[in-house]
């Protein structure tokens, strides 16, 4: 009887497995000098997650994913040159906001979406920005997740190390040099991104996920694209004047990126809510999901 019982336990399993496991799917989406890898979870409306860096992959926002794709499309993809999105040449010719534009674009037309909605968190708010400057009608719903900004105020005002003790400044600068010296082992990226870490966290208790984050990025292509930002004098000012879309604005209200930023952005976009959640820096999915998760689906529910 006992076996039986474990039979049909295994069953069980097996059956309610099987929509978590085709849930997820992976394309490789060919651009003209490599490919983009996008992950789907769920099915329905889709969202677009940008996520942060710039020079970092996807990986470490598959629990966001996971958790809109209860109810909707979610889609997730590597930046190119970071994780399994490989172009053939990385420099100041092809890193560049431009062409990160592009493939969000091609991702879309693959997929066959007339719109959608965008989700960019940090370095991904801001090149949602981007995007919606280019493509404003592609955009039926924009959500900025402690975005950076929409313009080149966080080069001028944001200090992370403000946030750090005068040990973890002094500990940091130590790693920050044994880098530049070339020594690019794990252990060095993981004690950078130790000392690091708490500047991102309202409950330090969260910093180890947020230090294995950081030594994920790839400093060429991060280096690459602030330089093309600055470039291009980047400033998406009057596209926010101009999109009448509904859009979240949603931010920890401990946020190292301080709440200059969002509530500008708030001024310009006509038709946007901004939330500010207590206790929570610049991970609301980590560190208050049920508030972050609460809001965001309360927001594109009526999309």
């Amino acid at each position: 009887m006992k076996g039986f019982k474990n039979i049909l336990l295994l069953i069980f399993c097996f059956y309610v497995c099987i929509p978590i496991c085709i849930s997820q799917k992976q394309d490789f989406i060919p651009i003209d000098i490599g490919v983009i890898k996008v992950t789907t979870y769920g099915k329905g409306q889709p969202i677009l997650i940008i996520n942060g860096g710039p020079g970092m992959s996807s990986q470490g926002f598959s629990t966001l994913a996971k958790e809109l794709g209860k109810t909707h499309l979610a889609i997730l993809y590597d930046q190119r040159g970071t994780g399994q999105s490989v172009i053939n040449e990385i420099s100041e010719n092809t890193m560049t906001m431009d062409f990160m534009v592009e493939d969000i674009e091609a991702i879309r037309k693959h997929f066959g979406f007339n719109n959608w909605i965008v989700l960019g968190h940090s370095f991904g708010g801001m090149l949602a920005s981007y995007y919606l400057k280019k493509h404003p009608k592609r955009i039926k719903g924009l959500i900025l997740s402690g975005s950076g900004g929409h313009d080149l105020s966080i080069t001028r005002n944001l200090n992370l190390t403000s946030r750090l003790t005068s040990k973890e400044r002094d500990s940091l600068n130590y790693w920050n040099r044994k880098i530049y010296q070339g020594d690019t082992t794990y252990k060095t990226l993981y004690n950078r991104g130790k000392y690091l870490a708490p500047a991102y966290v309202y409950d330090r208790k969260h910093a180890p996920i947020i230090a294995e984050r950081l030594t994920q990025g790839n400093r060429i292509i991060n280096s690459l694209i602030w330089e093309n930002i600055r470039a291009i004098n980047f400033d998406c000012s009057d596209a926010f004047i101009n999109f009448k879309e509904p859009v979240l604005i949603i931010q920890g209200k401990q946020d190292v990126m301080g709440n200059t930023i969002a509530k500008k952005a708030h001024s310009l976009l006509t038709n946007s809510k901004l939330i500010f959640i207590d206790k929570c820096a610049h991970y609301g999915w980590l560190e208050q999901p049920e508030e972050y998760y609460r809001n965001i689906y309360m927001f594109i529910e009526v999309l």
